[in-house]
């Protein structure tokens, strides 16, 4: 019976951490994006995102986009300073060409720092690519 469930392998999708300058705040912060490197558009993209370590855990949160067009990308959140230390995931599950697709992103643990930037697709920006 498992043999004959076919669960698609994630291809061209990214999330990823960017360090941005914020207008308002006048402050340099980390902010998670998903990014869609596909030729078509991502329907109903639902992201699950928490942090832990081996003695805390962060609450979770949800956030839902009805469409992610192609060779595109959106802001999922802002990562507060004192989550970078820990082990962030984000659990990204889409529709795409009718099939469902789901993977976990994963940023370990002290990743998120300026040392590991580098290009990210369909932005033209710096930054981290979850793993």
């Amino acid at each position: 019976m498992r043999k004959d469930i076919d669960i698609p392998e994630v291809y061209d999708v990214y999330v990823a951490a960017v360090k941005e300058f914020n207008e308002d705040h006048r402050t340099t912060d980390w902010n998670a994006y998903i990014i869609n490197n596909t030729d078509e558009p991502l329907e109903l993209v639902m992201i699950v995102s928490d942090g832990y370590s081996a003695d805390q855990v962060t609450s979770q949160m949800r956030h839902k986009l009805e469409k992610l067009p192609s060779k595109s990308f959106a802001k999922i959140e802002f990562i507060e300073d004192h989550v970078l230390e820990l082990t962030n995931q984000f659990a990204v599950t889409y529709f795409l060409g009718g099939k469902l697709y789901e993977k976990t992103f994963v940023f370990t643990a002290g990743n998120i720092k300026d040392q590991n930037l580098g290009p990210v697709p369909a932005m033209l920006k710096e930054g981290i690519l979850a793993e």
